[in-house]
């Protein structure tokens, strides 16, 4: 192997003996490569040493390529030197994530990775057969693509458990949401509506209100025994869409006038108004749709339960065998699953609590246990099953029906509140993991960006 002309270390704050270290091990990194390449002529490179990792030139290669073909078909390629740079940069700050998950025992399943899948070719419209097609033409197998999926879950779940983690959104900032005009806009339902105006034909007075009031109670007649909307507005409407069947398409409460906020405020959709009357005339309203600011009741679950985490010196299998026995021992009543949990469980947050988890919500749990907790009977204990945290078996000790229009609001606030500033703290996190990494780059003339 030929030695590079040029090597560059970057990092900030580095000690001259990490450095040393470092030249210490890509010597060693060297002659293993110059005592192998006796054997093989077609050795990987390593381009990068990233803490304890590397990357390596076929890596850069194919992300290279990939990079190059999704920038012609929007434009122009940027020079060869700047796309390196930033493609080997991606590289490094992915592996640093992953080897981070990896630390933070993230486990990506198989299964994950198979959802994942179909919701690909079937969002494409493609079959499974097409769609593995359509990877092998842009010269990606099937097993690459399986593990591209596994490293971009895990890059999002570091993300989310590390940037979440540094967002916080207090109940007042909450409340300010809420109660700004902003707020009030955004938590605003939306109706799909008709509208028929019947005008006044000069002062909306006397005998011209009440003949006006009359064909509009003939027309919500007609409306009531099923008579088409669309076609009452078009022979009798008055309004701007007429033509159009009065249709008035999806229109926030905040967006209408007044009159007609007030008129929609306890109607749902398939409801008709009773006419109304404005300064321009009577108004007959339909429903055609709504979404938001609707009830939220709940159906709750009180679940408690165990969680065992593999590990070096506990296989999966015998993570799951001993979830059996202890589920067992619960059956058979000698001990109770909450002492079982204390003495047992590995979810610190629950453990001492006797595993309980609290009433749950939607959302509150990875999609594997809320399946498993809703195909659960009231005091049963549930089989084994895996989720990305370990193996577990949970018990449900009681549900309940729980109006939870407020919470849900205020969670979809804080939600919101939260994904603003999600982008945002990612890249200082970012620059931080890169600013306290070891890394080191075998590219010729490579700047650090």
């Amino acid at each position: 192997m030929k030695q590079l002309g040029l090597i560059r270390f970057f990092k900030r704050g580095q000690s001259p003996l990490r450095k040393s270290m470092g030249a210490l091990g890509l010597a060693g990194l060297c002659l293993c490569a110059q005592l192998s390449n006796a054997k093989t002529e077609n050795l990987d490179r390593v381009i990068a040493v990233v803490d304890e990792d590397v990357v390596l030139e076929s890596e850069l290669n194919h992300q290279l390529n990939q990079v190059k073909k999704q920038i012609r078909q929007r434009g122009e390629l940027p020079p060869e030197d700047v796309l390196l740079n930033q493609v080997l940069e991606h590289l490094v700050v992915k592996r640093l994530q992953l080897a981070l998950g990896a630390r933070m025992g993230i486990q990506i399943t198989e299964e994950e990775i198979e959802r994942t899948l179909t919701r690909l070719h079937s969002s494409n419209n493609l079959t499974r057969e097409q769609f593995i097609e359509t990877l092998s033409q842009d010269g990606i197998s099937v097993p690459t693509m399986r593990k591209q999926l596994r490293d971009e879950i895990m890059v999002q779940r570091v993300q989310q458990a590390r940037v979440n983690f540094r967002i916080q959104i207090t109940e007042q900032e909450i409340d300010n949401f809420l109660s700004s005009e902003e707020g009030k806009f955004w938590l605003s339902p939306e109706y799909e509506l008709g509208h028929i105006l019947l005008s006044f034909s000069s002062n909306g007075r006397g005998e011209d209100l009440t003949n006006t009031q009359a064909k509009a109670d003939a027309i919500y007649e007609q409306l009531s025994q099923g008579s088409d909307f669309r076609s009452l507005a078009i022979a009798h409407s008055g309004g701007q869409k007429a033509l159009q069947g009065g249709d008035l398409g999806w229109r926030r409460g905040v967006e209408l006038p007044e009159i007609f906020a007030s008129e929609l405020k306890d109607m749902k959709a398939g409801d008709l108004s009773k006419p109304f009357k404005s300064g321009a005339g009577f108004h007959i309203l339909k429903v055609y749709n709504r979404k938001g600011a609707e009830e939220t009741v709940i159906e709750q679950s009180k679940v408690r339960h165990i969680l065992l985490k593999p590990s070096e010196i506990l296989t999966d299998d015998e993570a799951y065998e001993q979830l059996l026995e202890i589920r067992n021992q619960a059956l058979e009543g000698e001990v109770s699953f909450e002492e079982l949990a204390k003495e047992h469980s590995e979810d610190i947050g629950s453990m001492l609590a006797g595993g309980d988890l609290g009433w749950s919500l939607p959302g509150k749990f990875v999609p594997e246990f809320e399946q498993t907790l809703n195909n659960t009977d009231i005091g049963a204990i549930s089989l084994p099953f895996r989720s990305q945290f370990g193996w577990h078996i949970l018990k449900i000790d009681d549900r309940r029906d729980e109006n939870m229009t407020e919470t849900v609001v205020r969670n979809r606030a804080e939600n919101l509140l939260r994904s603003r500033r999600f982008n945002e703290e990612l890249e200082i996190w970012l620059q931080e993991l890169r600013s306290q990494a070891y890394v080191e780059t075998r590219i010729p003339d490579l700047e650090q960006p």
